[in-house]
């Protein structure tokens, strides 16, 4: 009877090591979190993320005993195809990939196959200072529910840089920008598609021309894609061959960009951080008569979320450095100019004195627009617009990589 005891006993511990983190008993995550090391897979091509990233995993570490290890992506798509393979080979817990970085059309695939673990994130602590009624991007991704599935844990917005010296006034439309890079050809350039600044380009400009903006926010399969993109193909057509290099190269990423600007070989870039400028003039990548701008119709924001996968080795560990990226100290010194300058996905409104005090002392980079001026937010468009935007654009102008 004894030996049957244990066996017994013996079962119900090793189904109850198995289970997934309860999120509600948030006391017993955090017990279960210390000592698990968490690989978050997210992209790695920025040195002030990193070091973002790198301080995150240092204070989760004093606080919650948790190790956080940064595996640094190119592309998001290559955490999701890690988790897609492992399913197909049957390995649903005990996963390689702990938490990732993702956004778009990587989210609504990893939703779509049930890839993801929770719901969670309406029950971390942090949760409650979320502004969800303020921006509600942090509960929709690229128009896709969240449904507690990802954590958000930044805002961005599109914003443009120019530099004064060599520019006056820059333009403030996709027409004006076209006539602009006509008069100065080879003065303005973005990231070659797929890159996800170099698509995000692609769909302002296609939000600007699009005859109705609200069929961007269903899926393209469902709209006339000839008649809503148009327009934006004549845009383009004439915009090209007055890039950089004639169109026939393009920077493979944002710090291609800014290298090409500290150059002098173009006068105006677009970046979705609207303190990336003020970042590159602190760390002497820019000169300082570089400034930032917005279109005069708005520009496109979102939020950066986590998610943790279905069959995630450290659900608990992950569940805790997503929670407190969400609090208020991290977000405060994500915002701070001298680190990263994102912006807060928090209602500062919600804070503590002390907790709102961290972002009332942050001053503001030399070329970051002031939140008055950064105009109006546009909704992303849904997944599948970049998807078909990406494909064309390649079938179009695409150049070897």
């Amino acid at each position: 009877m004894r030996t049957l005891l244990a066996a017994t006993l013996a079962t119900a511990n090793a189904f109850a090591v198995q289970a997934d983190p309860d999120p509600s008993n948030w006391e017993a995550v955090t017990e279960e979190a210390r000592g698990q090391t968490v690989y978050w897979n997210a992209w790695g091509g920025s040195d002030t993320i990193n070091s973002f990233i790198a301080w995150i995993g240092n204070r989760v570490n004093e606080d919650y005993g948790v190790t956080l290890e940064h595996v640094k992506l190119s592309d998001t798509a290559d955490a999701v195809s890690r988790v897609v393979a492992e399913k197909t080979a049957g390995k649903d817990e005990g996963g390689a990939v702990d938490m990732i970085w993702i956004n778009g059309e990587n989210f609504a695939a990893m939703k779509r196959q049930e890839l993801l673990f929770g719901p969670w994130v309406e029950q971390t602590p942090s949760w409650a200072n979320v502004d969800v009624a303020g921006k509600p991007a942090v509960i929709s991704d690229f128009t896709v529910p969240t449904d507690g599935l990802e954590a958000p844990w930044g805002m961005a917005q599109v914003v443009f840089y120019y530099d004064t010296a060599q520019l006056e006034i820059p333009p403030t439309t996709m027409e004006a920008l076209a006539a602009y890079a006509a008069a100065n050809p080879g003065r303005f350039t973005y990231p070659q598609p797929p890159n996800f600044l170099g698509s995000t380009f692609l769909k302002q400009a296609l939000i600007e021309f699009v005859p109705d903006a609200s069929v961007l926010q269903s899926p393209v399969e469902e709209a006339d894609y000839d008649a809503a993109t148009a327009e934006f193909w004549v845009f383009l057509d004439g915009l090209t061959p007055n890039l950089w290099r004639s169109g026939r190269a393009y920077p493979q990423n944002e710090s291609r960009q800014i290298q090409l600007m500290a150059d002098g070989e173009i006068d105006l870039a677009i970046s979705f951080n609207p303190n990336e400028a003020s970042n590159a003039i602190a760390n002497g990548q820019l000169q300082n008569s570089v400034r930032s701008f917005v279109m005069d119709a708005g520009s496109i924001g979102n939020a950066s979320f986590v998610a943790i996968p279905y069959n995630a080795n450290a659900k608990a560990g992950a569940m805790v450095v997503a929670n407190f990226m969400m609090s208020p100290e991290a977000q405060a010194m994500m915002q701070d100019p001298e680190v990263w300058g994102l912006g807060t996905v928090l209602d500062l409104a919600k804070l503590s004195g002390e907790d709102r005090a961290r972002f009332d002392a942050l001053e503001l980079g030399i070329a970051t627009l002031p939140p008055e001026e950064l105009g109006a937010t546009l909704s992303e468009p849904h997944p599948s617009w970049m998807v078909k935007l990406e494909e064309d654009w390649t079938e179009r102008y695409g150049v070897a990589q």
